[in-house]
């Protein structure tokens, strides 16, 4: 017959419905706990093994350790199980670790606009996490400048720097590179790509050259951010032929260069991005990272790489469940986003910061991006305290049904004048006029006859110029604000309701980043608990947001 374990009254926080068994634990009393708030402490202690036991009368609990100098101290009870040591290091692949110089798995992924500001990507790497420099949409002498001060404060490393894709100014892209090479930049993270360019495949092989020993040195890693498998498999593959030769015919690499691309993927990692803030698939993370992953063992078994592709996940983490549960399906790493944006190091203000720590899981909204706009792409963002995704669809919906801004009807251009443009369409234009002229100058030309692509980029004014005003914290235009977001923002304030990560003046990229780690490890620990048959109450369940 079945003994179910009997409890004292101040404690039913572990059971276990089995007969007794005969291994037995020796130890001194005082290192027993069988109270709430004891099991949690001596749980809690990752750094130290502990046992699980049950005294004659079926209550079960936790002991901190085991033996004693005084052999009359001992005390015998049923050994149900013992729990190794597990830290937050232990989470995730120690490749990737090594490869990057890191003390924990962890990425902070890049925020355009400087969002992943130079502080935010400074803090985290001190910590022994990386973090990508949110360079999209910012002109090069800004991107400049951040990478100065990171090196500065990280010359070893570990940092990233973002290249997002530019299908419709791709002088961006290219210069981006070139100032990557120029800064000699070890680390990129590729994001928004829908397919390989020159520029991204440059990067690449620049960095790369044959050791002594007839290995491979790659000196150029990159980081793929992707959310589809189409995607995913050309960073998964070596560099197309076709662009090797183009840049080869160009001097941009050496035919040494050319030749080991040949035997390298072009990503050392994959980030697979589910239902995240700002340019997001909304995809399900549980379907998602498997074919990923299963899409990655199919050309690892293809090509034989020395170092196969690792592939993280991202979107949706904002909790310690959610953290443990991206590694327990096998993520090599983890990626935040929405979360850091809450942080007192990102480079948005305090408003926004203020309206993110209030936001609820069903805050957000889709709307049109503006780097991608003519191609109707869109991206995650909040909807509380602020317009802009309603007002950025009108946009899109006007453009898409007229062919010029004449076409566009009298009432509308009014609306758009008074309210999102504040000035005439005319005197609109004339800013856009100066922006590309220091950032691409041929957008401006492509559209002088084109009256389509002149709204365009008009309305594209209105959606670029909006994410920086939320970052500056325009007073006047908060109902304009562009303000990147996913749902796990909404996860991680209902979480830390009631600590100190409440307040979102208290909030640091690093300390959130510990607390989602050190959590998951806790959890980790108690599955241990589960596999060896025995039950945790809700109570120790519960991970706490904590000063660590």
């Amino acid at each position: 017959m079945t003994a179910t374990a009997t409890l004292p009254a101040e404690s039913n926080s572990l059971i276990y419905p089995h007969p007794p068994g005969a291994a037995k634990w020796f130890g001194h009393p005082k290192s027993l706990a069988f109270s709430p708030e004891g099991i949690r402490r001596v749980l809690e202690d990752l750094g130290s093994r502990c046992f699980i036991v049950r005294d004659e009368k079926g209550a079960v609990g936790v002991a901190a350790g085991m033996g004693t100098d005084n052999p009359a101290e001992l005390t015998q009870m049923e050994l149900i199980a013992a729990l190794p040591a597990f830290l937050p290091e232990q989470l995730g692949d120690p490749a990737f670790r090594q490869t990057y110089n890191l003390k924990y798995n962890y990425m902070a992924g890049a925020m355009a606009n400087g969002i992943a500001s130079a502080e935010l990507v400074i803090a985290l790497g001190k910590a022994g996490m990386l973090a990508s420099f949110g360079a999209g949409g910012l002109v090069p002498a800004r991107i400049e400048a951040a990478i100065d001060a990171i090196q500065a404060a990280l010359p070893d490393g570990p940092y990233a720097v973002n290249l997002i894709h530019s299908p419709s100014e791709e002088a961006l892209e290219r210069h981006g590179v070139e100032l990557f090479l120029k800064k000699g930049v070890r680390v990129i993270e590729a994001s928004a790509f829908l397919a390989l360019t020159p520029h991204v495949v440059r990067y690449r092989v620049a960095g790369l050259r044959q050791n002594a020993d007839g290995s491979i040195h790659i000196g150029h890693r990159i980081i793929a951010k992707v959310s589809r498998l189409e995607v995913a498999a050309h960073f998964m593959q070596p560099a197309p032929e076709s662009f090797l030769k183009q840049l080869l015919e160009a001097g941009m690499i050496t035919a040494e260069q050319a030749r080991l691309a040949a035997q390298v993927p072009m990503a050392d990692d994959i980030t697979v991005e589910a239902d995240s803030g700002g340019h997001t698939d909304n995809r399900s993370l549980v379907c998602l990272l498997p074919a990923v992953a299963a899409l990655r063992d199919q050309f690892q078994q293809q090509y034989n790489y020395p170092q196969p592709v690792r592939v993280g996940a991202a979107g949706g983490i904002g909790t310690p469940e959610a953290t443990l549960g991206a590694f327990a399906m096998g993520a090599a790493f983890v990626v935040t986003g929405s979360i850091n944006q809450s942080c007192r190091e990102s480079g948005s203000s305090d408003h926004v910061r203020k309206v993110l720590a209030q936001a609820d899981m069903t805050d957000t909204i889709m709307a049109p991006a503006a780097d991608m706009f003519e191609m109707g792409v869109k991206l995650q963002v909040l909807k509380k305290g602020t317009l802009f995704g309603l007002r950025a669809q009108k946009l899109l919906d006007l453009y898409l049904a007229h062919d010029s801004w004449a076409e566009i009807p009298e009432k509308d251009r009014q609306n758009l004048e008074k309210n999102l443009f504040r000035g005439p369409f005319d005197q609109i234009w004339q800013h856009c006029v100066a922006f590309f002229q220091e950032r691409d100058p041929e957008q401006i030309i492509r559209a002088e006859n084109n009256p389509k692509r002149k709204m365009a980029l008009v309305f594209r004014w209105y959606l670029g110029l909006s994410s920086a005003w939320a970052n500056r914290g325009e007073p006047g235009r908060e109902l304009d604000y562009q303000i990147w977001c996913g749902p796990a923002m909404g996860a991680f304030n209902q979480w830390v309701k009631g600590s100190h990560l409440e307040n979102w003046e208290n909030r640091r990229v690093a300390d959130v980043a510990l607390q989602l780690l050190h959590g998951a490890a806790y959890l980790s620990r108690l599955q241990y608990l589960v596999l060896h048959g025995v039950q945790a109450d809700a109570t120790l369940k519960r991970v706490k947001a904590s000063s660590l």
